[in-house]
């Protein structure tokens, strides 16, 4: 079975760049999977879950929007930020959301909901 070249960049390094078997990433509009001789594609990455399948063992990340771009079997991931999902703080996280849903809505369409 061939593999991909799964390759993870952030503005300040190069997160991850290995083989693997599978990944399934969170798009802007829903998540997707990229299995060896996928079609050539380019897609705008939402906030969520990276996961990477090597087998053997499943890499996870958070990942905070960006873009990706599957050609040949290479995966390129352009990403805000990449953190290993074992390194998230969950009480950090849970305040984060607090605060940002005190904030007022201040569009159209946040404020019809």
């Amino acid at each position: 079975m061939s593999e991909l070249q799964c390759i993870v960049v952030t503005p300040e390094t190069t997160v991850l760049d290995e083989p693997s078997q599978f990944v399934a990433l969170p798009l802007f509009d829903g998540e997707i999977g990229i299995a060896p001789a996928h079609t050539p594609m380019i897609g705008r990455l939402g906030c969520g879950e990276l996961r990477i399948d090597r087998g053997d063992s499943v890499d996870r990340y958070y990942v905070e929007g960006g873009f990706v771009e599957v050609l040949g079997n290479v995966v390129s991931i352009l990403t805000n930020r990449a953190i290993p999902a074992d390194q998230l703080d969950a009480t950090a996280a849970e305040e984060q959301l607090a605060t940002a849903q005190s904030r007022p809505a201040n569009t159209p369409e946040l404020m019809a909901i």
